[in-house]
């Protein structure tokens, strides 16, 4: 009998729906992640070129449990990424946050061709 009610749930599917204006996405490129004893919270935010201040412009709070499947879903996410376009470097992630900061300037590192 625990057999036929195991099999029923594992039988069971379902089904995730998702609303237009969240199928959209926000764009994010700085996450900071803080927990406590019983949740990790993720905030997302935007940080753009020419601005002093980001903005956080997505919370999401998960449990312990659920974050450590998100991490291990983002690991395996990865590693299939980098499987298929390369080793992902943690030095681009640094610089300058996707952005040149000084316009006309050369970045760190860099060296401007004289004939452009």
């Amino acid at each position: 009998m625990a057999k036929q009610q195991e099999q029923k749930r594992s039988e069971r599917q379902v089904r995730i729906e998702i609303d237009d204006a969240v199928a959209d996405g926000i764009y994010a490129n700085l996450a900071f992640i803080a927990s406590n004893n019983s949740e990790f919270i993720f905030d997302f935010a935007r940080f753009l070129p020419g601005n002093s201040r980001g903005k956080i412009v997505s919370r999401v709070v998960l449990g312990p449990i659920h974050a450590k499947a998100f991490h291990k879903s983002l690991s395996d996410a990865i590693e299939r990424y980098e499987k298929k376009f390369g080793t992902i470097s943690p030095d681009e992630a640094d610089k300058n946050i996707g952005f040149q900061i000084n316009p006309g300037q050369p970045e760190r590192g860099s060296q401007k061709n004289p004939d452009m």
